[in-house]
């Protein structure tokens, strides 16, 4: 649930930022008509400004992704249980696990891994 909320809230922040972005372009292409210039300089001025034929919004997806071989560390824990015993005094201490962690070096092959791709803009060049 929280996650459609979020997606639709960055909608709605990118459409209302295209909207600003829109509008402040508009302005500024109307302040540029009017002008008089050569035609040779608007055509130009009019294929720079396009690079883009289209941007689609792509939504976050899991992806394979190809890992080479490599090293890592990797974490043991041994477990180590101690027995109650009595005490000099006659006291019951009772029986306990104690843990300890240490680390090793492992090698892992290669192997396909599952990653997370945020979602991001999809644009096409023309």
């Amino acid at each position: 649930m929280t996650a459609s909320l979020r997606a639709r809230r960055l909608v709605a922040g990118a459409a209302a930022t295209g909207l600003l972005g829109g509008g402040a372009a508009l302005g500024l292409s109307g302040t540029a008509t009017a002008a008089p210039a050569p035609a040779s300089t608007v055509t130009s001025v009019a294929t720079v400004g396009h690079h883009h034929d289209k941007c689609e919004w792509k939504k976050g997806h899991w992806e394979k992704e190809w890992v080479k071989g490599h090293w890592e560390k990797k974490r043991v824990v041994h477990k180590t249980w101690h027995k109650g015993h009595h005490d000099k005094h006659g006291n019951w201490h009772k029986g306990h696990w104690e843990y300890k962690v240490t680390y090793k070096w492992v090698y892992v092959p290669a192997h396909w891994e599952k990653v997370w791709v945020k979602g991001h803009w999809d644009c096409k060049h023309r």
